[in-house]
């Protein structure tokens, strides 16, 4: 499954929440606003996992089939894909566009 427009989307519904919260100042409009970009934020966190995950799946099947598909090793090469991923993400910055207030 493609995730990235739904992530681009929802980041952008987050950007534009927070944005909103800065100018207005009706104070029960904010929290209203707050409660949205807090439930924008999980769904954001979640599809960013669901994302994640099938990254490593796919990552998996490739290590997997590159080793010439050997029974009973799927653990092996899902670990090797998840070490993979974490080394990259490593030298990612963290996007604070995610954290909500």
């Amino acid at each position: 499954m493609d995730y990235l427009p739904e992530l681009h989307r929802l980041e952008h519904q987050l950007d534009l929440a927070h944005r909103a919260m800065q100018r207005i100042t009706d104070r029960e409009t904010v929290q209203r606003l707050q409660a949205f970009a807090h439930e924008i934020g999980d769904r954001l966190r979640r599809l960013q996992a669901a994302a994640r995950e099938e990254e490593i799946r796919r990552r998996a099947y490739d290590l997997w089939q590159t080793a010439g598909r050997p029974e009973g090793r799927d653990l092996d090469f899902w670990l090797s894909a998840e070490r993979e991923f974490r080394r990259v993400d490593s030298y990612k910055p963290t996007r604070s566009s995610v954290d909500v207030e």
